[in-house]
């Protein structure tokens, strides 16, 4: 998979509640519980098996996650990371 530009990196996250950080996109999310925030983990952990591709996950202050996605593969952001953060934004409707 090839590497994003910074431009088509840039323009993606803009229409997105992700941020870029150095060669990854990041989401912070606060859940209304500790279980919600242990809930939504699972769910990205499922949704992150099934397309093979496995973001960093950090449950901090009880209810908040923190999603991280890079390419380690291709050294920074790829379309796989754009794919994921789309099905996660999902699953963060549910949780938050």
């Amino acid at each position: 998979m090839a590497r994003l530009g910074d431009s088509e990196i840039d323009e993606r996250l803009a229409s997105m509640q992700w941020r870029r950080d150095g060669d990854s996109i990041v989401r912070d999310v606060e859940c209304k519980g500790f279980h919600s925030a242990m809930a939504l983990a699972n769910a990205v952990a499922d949704a992150a098996n099934e397309a093979n591709h496995h973001p960093d996950i950090l449950i901090h202050d009880y209810k908040h996650v923190r999603l991280t996605l890079s390419t380690h593969s291709a050294a920074g952001i790829t379309e796989n990371d754009f794919a994921l953060a789309g099905r996660i934004d999902g699953l963060v409707a549910d949780a938050s």
